[in-house]
C-alpha cells in the first residue's frame, strides 16, 4: 500500500470525529510535514505519520489501549510496519526506542504542536510574533495546558538535537499558515 495523506486522513476521520482531536492531528502533521522537507524525507509518508499517530484515541482513550490497540487496525488497512512503528514509539509508557528520525520527530513535534496551538489561543495575534520565551514561561504555568506532558516537550527538543528554543520556532513556522492555525 502506498501511503499517502488522503488515506491517511480518510483513515483518521473514520475513528476519529472529535475536533479537538482532529485539529491535533492536523497541527503534528503540520509541524511533520515542515521537518520533513528541512531534513530531506518523505513528506507524504511523514505528514500521514503525524495524521495517524493519534487516529485510534477515541476508541482506545486509556494508556492500557492506545495506541497499542490501535495497530491491528492500521496493519489491517495496509499501512507498512514503518508507519505503525512510529505510531507506536511516540507513546511514552510502551517504552519503544526512537531509532529512526522519523520516530524521534513525531515525538518532538506531538506535546509541543499541541501546546504551542494553546498558547496561541489566548493571544490577540495567535502565532503572529509568537516568540519561544512566551511559549518556555507558559510552560513553567502547570495550570496552563495541564495536560501536557512538560518532561516529553523537553525529551523530544533533546531527542532532535536541538535547543528548546529552536524546535519552538520550527513548531511555530511549520504552525502558521497550516489549517490548524484558524482553527
Amino acid at each position: 500500500m502506498e501511503v499517502t495523506r488522503e488515506r491517511a486522513w480518510e483513515t483518521l476521520t473514520k475513528y476519529t470525529k472529535s475536533e479537538p482531536l482532529l485539529r491535533h492531528a492536523l497541527g503534528v502533521e503540520a509541524c511533520m510535514g515542515w521537518y520533513a522537507r528541512e531534513l530531506g524525507e518523505d513528506e507524504e509518508l511523514w505528514r500521514a505519520v503525524g495524521l495517524l499517530h493519534d487516529f485510534d484515541y477515541e476508541v482506545h482513550p486509556t494508556l492500557d489501549q492506545h495506541p497499542q490497540d490501535g495497530a491491528p487496525i492500521l496493519r489491517e488497512e495496509g499501512y507498512p510496519e514503518e508507519v505503525i512503528d512510529a505510531v507506536l514509539s511516540h507513546a511514552e509508557h510502551l517504552s519503544i526506542p526512537r531509532d529512526t528520525q522519523l520516530k524521534k520527530t513525531l515525538f518532538a513535534c506531538d506535546e509541543l504542536s499541541g501546546f504551542v496551538h494553546a498558547v496561541a489561543l489566548v493571544r490577540p495575534n495567535g502565532l503572529e510574533g509568537l516568540e519561544p520565551k512566551s511559549v518556555k514561561k507558559k510552560l513553567k504555568q502547570p495550570s496552563f495546558a495541564a495536560g501536557v506532558h512538560r518532561d516529553e516537550v523537553y525529551a523530544g527538543a533533546e531527542g532532535l538535537g536541538l535547543d528548546l528554543d529552536e524546535h519552538i520556532r520550527n513548531v511555530v513556522a511549520a504552525l502558521q499558515g497550516a489549517e490548524v492555525a484558524a482553527a
